[in-house]
């Protein structure tokens, strides 16, 4: 049985139980993605699929968007609200 991680919400709604190895996955490919710059959801979202295309067992963009916004609800990144809104590292 794999180890699971319970997400954050940052709006303080329930998370989700992602398994861990799947989570730090992901995790690492976001700061990649967000390593000195500033994306739209979608394009985070298209980023992380097109790196995990093939190689990623369930829906990428289903465990990108619960960690997405658990590392937004840890202050690792932070959401800037411009029109559109987008993420950056913290």
């Amino acid at each position: 049985m794999e180890e699971k991680i319970l997400t954050r919400h940052p709006k303080g709604k329930n998370g989700v139980n992602i398994i861990r190895s799947k989570y730090e996955t992901l995790r690492g490919i976001i700061f990649k993605i967000l390593k000195g710059k500033e994306l739209t959801q979608i394009q985070v979202m298209e980023l992380v699929n097109e790196t995990l295309k093939g190689k990623f067992q369930g829906s990428i963009s289903k465990y990108a968007k619960a960690t997405l916004l658990d590392l937004e609800a840890r202050n690792i990144i932070k959401r800037i609200y411009s029109a559109p809104q987008k993420y950056a590292l913290n």
